[in-house]
This record gives structure tokens, sequence and C-alpha cells, in this order.
């Protein structure tokens, strides 16, 4: 179990069940998934599921949203280190989209979902209170992806990035880091220094296109 790298080894019935589930739903994706195959893989009857959890689509949101807060979680705390530490904005840019890299690989799982949840909000069916959930969850999404807009707008302002469109420039920076979810395999990568080696390498080579030229 290598989402929970960070938490006590010891994990709540809730934090076990969003894990595998996580896991799952990576692997099967959501119509392939079932309340089944998540109880096989913990070895648990539905019953242990359901009492958390009413619905499969239940289950997913609340993965989706620990993914969210796990992004949110990572990314606050690096902008607001890098701005105490006086860096430029593209500098602090770059920190944020740093600390993005690590944690789509440190929560692969969840950060999956997350994107799976997008196309579920676009192309899913699902009932009245469904959507209404799902709209709150993409609310969130829109607010982290507020939080890279409004720094390249202090970098541009602060002359470090060049006149980009805003909104392209962080569409395509967040894409660009999201693909990541799906060419890494943690099996193979799972060491720090490999997953510090590639975020520095994504979100050089990211920002090199941004950078303001004399």
């Amino acid at each position: 179990m290598t989402e929970f790298r960070n938490m006590p080894t010891e994990l709540t019935p809730i934090q076990e069940i969003l894990l595998v589930a996580a896991e799952c739903f990576m692997e099967r994706g959501f119509h392939a998934t079932s309340i089944d195959d998540v109880a096989r893989r913990m070895n648990a009857t539905k019953g242990r599921i359901y009492h958390y959890y009413a619905s499969k689509t239940d289950l997913f949101f609340g993965i989706h949203r620990e993914g969210m807060a796990r992004l949110f979680a990572a990314v606050q705390p690096a902008r607001e280190t890098a701005r105490q530490a006086a860096g430029d904005g593209a500098a602090v840019l770059g920190a944020m989209l740093r600390a993005h890299a690590l944690a789509l690989f440190e929560h692969h799982a969840f950060e999956s979902v997350v994107v799976q949840g997008v196309q579920l909000h676009r192309f899913g069916a699902l009932t009245p209170g469904q959507r209404k959930e799902l709209d709150e969850l993409i609310e969130s999404r829109d607010r982290f992806e507020q939080l890279f807009k409004d720094q390249t707008d202090i970098a541009k302002a602060d002359g470090s990035v060049g006149d980009v469109n805003t909104s392209i420039a962080v569409k395509t920076m967040l894409g660009g880091l999201q693909w990541s979810l799906i060419w890494y395999r943690p099996e193979k990568n799972s060491s720090l220094e490999n997953r510090e080696y590639l975020a520095d390498q994504m979100v050089a080579t990211l920002l090199e296109g941004l950078r303001a030229r004399p």
C-alpha cells in the first residue's frame, strides 16, 4: 500500500476502503469496477464497504474528494514557502508545479480517479443528486487550477514569465503534469530520488516555454 506513505501504519477503515477502491478504479475504470471487486481485494464483505458508502458512485466521489484534498495539501504550502523565500513569480510557480507533480506520483491511484471524475462529469449518466455532488467536486478542481492562474499572473506582472495567455498556459502545464498518470509506474520509480528527478525535469520543461525572453 503505497498511497499512505506519510500516514500511520494502521489505516482507519475508511482509509483502507478508499485506498483499495482507488487502486481498483485506477486499474479497471469507473464503469468496470464494482463494490464486489473492492470487497474481494480487501478480503472483506460488501457490507463493510456499504457501512460507509451507500453506492459505488458515493465511494468514487469519496476518492475524488480525497485526491483533491491531497493536491491542495501539497501545493499550498509549497507556494507559501517559495513566497517566503522571496523568489520571483516564476520561481514560486515552479515550486507549485513541482509539488503538484510529486503529489501525482505519491498518490497515483487517487489522482487517477480525479481525472476519471472529470470524464464522468462530462459524459456520465448521473442522478440529479450525484450530478450536484460531482459539480461541487469539479468546482474544487477549478479552485485548484485558479491557484496556478493567479501565480502565473503574478509572474507575468513581475516580468519573470512572458506575455502568455494565462488560461491556456496553466491548462497546458497542468495537462502536461497529469499525463504522467498514464506513463508513471510506481513500482519502477518508487524511490524519492527518482520521483524528485522526474518532477524537476517535467517542471523545467514546462517553465522554459513560459520564461520571458530579452
